[in-house]
């Protein structure tokens, strides 16, 4: 059963095609890879699954819901931790976990004994009544993973989601998020330029370049078919080995102009 189906989904920002025509699908319970340099279209695609941003053609299916016309039941199915910062600062630990579940109407009866766990398991629990201007950027990290898990989320979107976290976090997390993916049934789809990450966690993987998906796979299966012997030749031989900042650059002055045109 799938749980995620794309089907030749595009999205343009003006003249720069972000997303070009991809299709793929992800199946429920499985651990999705979704690799690809800087300014590839990871992110914009993200955005779309999650109803951050609409598309310019193409289809969409998120636990058998349109995003189109069923954002509400979209959104309740999955939980996310974006690439960018997006806890509120002059809130708590507590409090952000707090609206969170709110927000999602966890139960009350549980919401409290879940929000401990979920703090205790990336070792917030002791700064819960602090600011969140206070912590670091490791520790920010954190708190949105556990604020991603709150409400047992049918699928968790992972945008970068290890960046600033040292080793020992990074495996803690992870091997945390396996164990719900198992116990659960819960989807995991991910992005990271962490190529050991995808090769040790990812059932499945799809490579994106220059907006559209150029290899999906194994991680074994991408190996064999580039002749390489690690998932990250494997990446730099589908993908290439120029440093990709210019998309990047163009895709954010686009996005910007487009929101200064909103106001």
């Amino acid at each position: 059963m799938n749980i995620i189906e794309v089907k030749n989904l595009t999205k343009k920002f003006k003249e720069f095609v972000a997303v070009d025509n991809i299709s793929f699908e992800v199946k429920k319970g499985e651990i999705f890879a979704f690799l690809g340099p800087n300014g590839a279209g990871k992110s914009t695609t993200i955005r779309m699954l999650t109803t951050l941003l609409p598309q310019t053609s193409g289809k969409m299916m998120i636990n058998n819901y349109n995003p189109d016309n069923e954002k509400d039941n979209v959104r309740k199915s999955f939980g996310i931790v974006f690439q960018d910062p997006s806890l509120d600062e002059d809130m708590t630990a507590s409090e952000n976990m707090e609206l969170h579940a709110a927000l999602y109407k966890v139960d009350k009866k549980t919401r409290k004994q879940r929000i401990e766990d979920l703090l205790k398991f990336v070792e917030l629990w002791e700064r819960k009544n602090d600011l969140v201007k206070t912590f670091s950027g490791g520790m920010k990290r954190r708190l949105e993973i556990a604020r991603g898990l709150l409400h047992h989320p049918q699928i968790l979107f992972l945008d970068e989601p290890t960046i600033g976290l040292d080793p020992q976090t990074r495996n803690h997390m992870w091997d945390y998020i396996t164990k719900i993916n198992k116990d659960e049934g819960m989807t995991v789809f991910f992005t990271t330029h962490y190529m050991e990450e995808a090769a040790k966690i990812a059932t499945r993987i799809a490579v994106i370049d220059h907006g559209k998906i150029v290899a999906e796979g194994t991680s074994q299966s991408l190996m064999v078919k580039t002749k390489t012997k690690t998932l990250e030749e494997a990446f730099l031989q589908l993908t290439g080995h120029e440093i990709r900042e210019e998309e990047a650059s163009k895709l954010d002055h686009l996005r910007n102009h487009r929101q200064m045109g909103r106001r």
